[in-house]
């Protein structure tokens, strides 16, 4: 195990193009950490650059004090799993597990012991003498793993590991990701752009966004508390409602949507509203009309799409937060229902919304006010 230090690290490409722009981030001895963000981001790039495969332009990155920017890859006791596997197709997966260790030159009875103990760990004893091609694809990610852990490395670096995998092995390994690290504890650093993934896997998340770190912290802090317009609308599944608003004298008004709200500065805002925070008025709430256009049953919700007098917000910070259609301007939102509930397309309910339960944002800068 292990503590990974980025410090201020810049990555430019020869057509420069900025990969990644003074990145700071500090993983803790044992920490699971996830870099989260949505493609081009960076986060890919600062995996490599941990790993050695990408020269870092500025900046330098350490493991446990040591600088390990000029160190080859080979030399950085780092352990890499990619999105593909990247198995041997010709060798049998007692020697794809065994392969790094002996290029290393390990004793074949250390071999021995390594390969065996990681199998059991992962539940691949019965695979041994298979080739990849007979294996399933969560198989194949298991023993791309193995092989891996089985190197006994400081730091574990997955590139979107499961992104190959259907949606129900997908839900498996996530839980046996989760219960290796917690048997094992070696630090971690995982890579994805799956929000699910990096909720429930993660100790911290870092959301990357045009290679800036944009807010690190615990998941549910993340989710909580976005510091941004851009991690509000990104993290969550469906995403956060986003509406241009206007503050005058402690009160918001974004459309047919009025909330008070005491001692807001006058100006521009986003008013940003969960879905599961939306629900059929009915208590004297705050409320406003919504013309259901989608129903989506899931079993144990209702995730209803649907539109509501205002103007939609965009989520990059940089945004001008471009309005839709003209006049009576109609802002696309969606709402997350009961199972009891039966709306129909074309019905109009009142959303009531809590105030406690409304994040503004400035609208300029795109940065949490409240």
């Amino acid at each position: 195990m292990a503590q990974v230090v980025l410090d201020h690290v810049t990555k430019v490409f020869d057509d420069q193009v900025m990969a990644v722009d003074d990145l700071t981030l500090t993983v803790g001895d044992g920490e699971f950490i996830i870099l989260v963000g949505p493609s081009g981001c960076g986060k890919t790039t600062a995996l490599r650059m941990l790993a050695g495969l990408e020269k870092v332009t500025s900046g330098r990155i350490a493991i446990d004090g040591r600088v390990i920017n000029d160190v080859s890859p080979r030399d950085r006791d780092i352990a890499m799993v990619f999105q593909n596997y990247a198995l041997y197709p010709h060798m049998t997966v007692f020697r794809n597990l065994a392969f790094g260790l002996r290029q290393r030159k390990v004793p074949s009875r250390e071999i021995d012991r390594r390969v065996h103990e990681v199998s059991e760990i992962l539940g691949l004893d019965e695979l041994l003498k298979r080739r990849p091609a007979q294996l399933s694809g969560g198989q194949r990610q298991r023993v791309a793993m193995g092989r891996a852990l089985v190197r006994e490395p400081k730091a574990f670096l997955l590139d979107e590991p499961l992104s190959n995998l259907d949606a129900k092995l997908r839900v498996q390994m996530r839980a046996e990701l989760k219960r290796l690290h917690q048997r094992l504890g070696v630090t971690t650093i995982y890579v994805t752009h799956d929000q699910v993934e990096a909720m429930t896997l993660g100790d911290r998340i870092a959301v990357l966004s045009g290679g800036k770190l944009q807010q690190l912290g615990p998941p549910q802090d993340v989710y909580d508390h976005p510091v941004n317009v851009f991690v509000a609308g990104f993290i969550g599944s469906p995403p956060m409602n986003l509406l241009r608003a206007n503050a005058v004298n402690g009160r918001i008004t974004a459309g047919d949507l009025q909330l008070d709200i005491p001692g807001l500065a006058d100006g521009d805002v986003v008013v940003g509203v969960r879905p599961e925070m939306l629900r059929p008025a009915g208590d004297g709430l705050p409320a406003v009309p919504f013309t259901v256009d989608v129903v989506e049953p899931l079993g144990d919700e209702i995730v209803v799409h649907g539109t509501v007098a205002g103007r939609l917000a965009g989520s990059g910070a940089d945004d001008q937060i471009p309005a839709t259609g003209s006049g009576a301007e109609l802002a696309t939102v969606t709402a997350r229902f009961d199972p009891q509930l039966r709306p129909t397309v074309g019905d109009r309910i009142p959303l009531r919304i809590r105030p406690e339960a409304v994040h503004v944002f400035d609208a300029r800068t795109g940065e949490a006010i409240r």
